[in-house]
Order: C-alpha cells, then structure tokens, then sequence
C-alpha cells in the first residue's frame, strides 16, 4: 500500500483538541496577539500543562497548524491494483477536503496571520508553509507517483505534476477569500469543482487514457468550467 511519508499525525487527546480549537478561535478573534495566558484561559487549563504538551508558543503554533492540516486527508492505495476510478476517487477526495479546510473562518484567520508573519525568521509564515502547502505536496505525491507506475498517468516529476494539480484545485479561490470577497462554497459546489479540478488533471497527464468530457457546471464566480478531453 502506498501512503504519505508525512501521514502520520500525533494522537491528540479530546482535552488537546479543545485547546487547539482555543488557539484557532483565537487566532479569528485576536491574530498574532494570541498568547499562552490567552489560551490557558480560554482552554480552561494552566499555562504549565500548555508547555508540557506542546513546549511553547511556536510549537502550539505549529500542532494547531498541522491539526488542520491533518484534516486534508489521502487514503493509501495500492499501485498494484490501482485503477482509473480509484485513482479520480483519492483525486477528487483531496481536492474537497482541501477546499473545506481553506475556506473555514478559522483557515482564513490562521493563513491571514501567517501573511503578516511572513517576513520574519521562524514567523507563522514558514509554520504555515512547511506544514501546509509543502505537506500537502508530500501527502499527494505518493497517489500521483503510484499513478504513474500503474501506467495511468505520464509527467515529468511529480513535483510539477502536483502544482499543476494543485494550481487547478485553488485557482483563485483561496486568494480572494483572504481578501474578503464574499464567495459561498457550498458542499455541492466543492464536489463540483473537486471533480472538475481532476478531470482537468487527467485531462493534461492522463497516460493515453480516454478521460471524457468535464461537466459544465457553474463555478463560485457564475462562468462554467471548461471541457476537458485527453484521448489516445
């Protein structure tokens, strides 16, 4: 079975979770003023158990960080017996999960802070990139790696393959939600658009494979999504 190197997540306990929700809520509340009395208060617990379960503040910072993350999941597959349908499946899985998680109120409010951090040495930025964007890229390497053993998908490296995937998948949703445009993603609209963005994908990388045509359904900005065919 293939799965991502980075898959495995620490087992947060249910008292974790609150205290990582308190961080989340804080950080849409406050931003980067958040501090560790803020949370200790919020959370209902001591600053001393804080330090114990997640050493500081950067590394509170960065298990909320990767708790997010953890929420854009890709089930193992196994090349041996991967198929065209498995593989859209685990494609068009990430691409919804992805895009639930970024268009939260909580997303948006860690990813605007990060923004603002960005210039600084060890800031929320480089937390949120490496535990985020690059993490994502570990997480679905992998799928795109057994696609191409299994002989479904053909690309130079995998790394190109996924930003070009990943790039059909954000457009520019992600951006204009940071910027306050009021965009509604519902979960019909996100399966929509998650099925467009991989029959995109196997459109332009699809190995030889007849992939059909995209369903032209309307996206968050009212245009429909183009139709994409790659055929022998």
């Amino acid at each position: 079975m293939t799965s991502p190197a980075s898959s495995h997540e620490p087992d947060w306990t249910e008292r974790q979770h609150d205290v990582l929700n308190a961080v989340l809520q804080l950080l849409v509340e406050v931003g980067d003023r958040l501090t560790m009395t803020d949370v200790a208060k919020r959370a209902s617990c001591s600053k001393e158990t804080l330090y114990k379960w997640f050493g500081d503040r950067d590394g509170l910072l960065i298990s909320t960080v990767r708790w997010q993350a953890a929420r854009v999941k890709v089930l193992p597959i196994d090349p041996a017996s991967l198929d065209l349908g498995t593989l859209r499946m685990r494609l068009e899985e990430f691409a919804a999960n992805w895009l639930t998680v970024i268009s939260t109120k909580t997303s948006l409010a860690l990813n605007r802070v990060a923004i603002a951090q960005a210039a600084s040495a060890g800031g929320l930025g480089k937390i949120v990139l490496e535990n985020g964007r690059l993490e994502m890229g570990r997480r679905l390497k992998p799928v795109l790696e057994a696609g191409r053993k299994a002989g479904l998908l053909d690309f130079p490296d995998a790394e190109t393959a996924f930003r070009s995937y990943f790039g059909l998948v954000a457009r520019d949703i992600q951006i204009r939600l940071l910027l306050g445009d009021e965009i509604e993603l519902s979960a019909d609209m996100i399966k929509t658009d998650a099925a467009r963005a991989a029959q995109q994908f196997l459109a332009l990388y699809g190995a030889g494979i007849p992939i059909g045509s995209a369903d032209q359904t309307k996206t968050p900005d009212g245009t429909s999504g183009p139709t994409a065919t790659r055929s022998a």
